[in-house]
């Protein structure tokens, strides 16, 4: 069993910042890419960054410059260090990797989500 789970959501001002977490657990032998994805409210999900476990980011055009992806491989750990947050901002978080798991195959995983708010 892998499990992924976000923290770090909630309610900002416009303008304020955030940091999400992702923590990896369970039957790992090794982690890919890791992605954070958003979803709006009444949108589909989208890729927000995404990073290798090289260190390889890229971060979406609508986020560049106030977004920061990094990682924590020998905690197996995601960040998302979000600045200057725009109610544009305002959706579910969710957080991606690909995974091989001890004695399995490579599939990606998903986690339940945070809410991150940001009032106008």
């Amino acid at each position: 069993q892998v499990q992924l789970v976000e923290s770090g959501g909630g309610l900002v001002q416009a303008g304020g910042s955030l940091t999400l977490s992702c923590a990896a657990s369970g039957n790992i032998f090794s982690i890919n890419t890791m992605a954070w994805y958003r979803q709006p409210p009444g949108k589909q999900r989208e890729l927000v960054a995404r990073c290798t476990n090289a260190g390889s980011t890229y971060v979406a055009d609508s986020v560049k410059g106030r977004f920061t992806i990094s990682r924590d491989n020998a905690k197996n750990t995601l960040f998302l260090q979000m600045n200057s947050l725009k109610p544009e901002d305002t959706g579910v978080y969710y957080c991606k990797a690909a995974i091989t798991r001890l004695f399995g195959g490579l599939n990606d995983y998903w986690g339940q989500g945070t809410a991150v708010t940001v009032s106008s």
